[in-house]
């Protein structure tokens, strides 16, 4: 058994920009990996998410059951939970529909924009919730790094930073969308 922290990525409703970014750490990531054991990622083979995580990086905003169900699993399970980008932060893009309702939404997408199988779909496609929100909005978060996607350098900072016990200072490294 590992002495080192344990590190989980999570991507809820996103466009996977964020952990594109994380792997934009290149060769960093060594020097993370002394410090720590990516136990859960969809960048990683393992399916079950650890009993305990010491932390979590989130992408993507809280949009459908499965995400709010996700969310409130991995905060349980995870002592420092991260909003990694603006979708976690402010909800950013997938909020886009939040004027509209979930039936507008499904229509506009698998009815008046499909030329063949015109259905909505009951199954596999989660039920999506009233609201896009922002992770913070459903379950407590820790650290916020906004950006879309935030850069390699911000996120191997504050990975480094949360590694050796200190909460990262982000204010003036980061801005929204940036």
């Amino acid at each position: 058994m590992s002495n080192k922290a344990t590190l989980a990525t999570v991507w809820l409703d996103g466009c996977s920009g964020c952990h594109m970014s994380f792997l934009d750490i290149d060769e960093r990531i060594l020097e993370l990996a002394e410090l720590a054991d990516l136990v859960y990622s969809p960048l990683v083979d393992n399916k079950e998410f650890p009993e305990m995580a010491d932390i979590t990086l989130i992408e993507g905003a809280v949009s459908s059951e499965e995400d709010y169900h996700k969310i409130k699993m991995v905060r349980e399970h995870t002592r420092i939970l991260v909003s990694l980008g603006d979708c976690a932060v402010t909800a950013n893009v997938p909020a886009m529909r939040n004027r509209f309702s979930v039936q507008q939404v499904l229509d506009r997408a698998y009815l008046e924009n499909a030329v063949l199988n015109q259905h909505i779909p009951v199954e596999v496609i989660p039920p999506l919730r009233k609201l896009s929100v922002p992770v913070h909005q459903v379950v407590p978060v820790d650290v916020f790094i906004p950006g879309c996607p935030p850069s390699a350098d911000n996120i191997f900072f504050a990975l480094t930073e949360l590694l050796a016990g200190r909460i990262p200072e982000m204010r003036t490294l980061t801005r929204f969308g940036a």
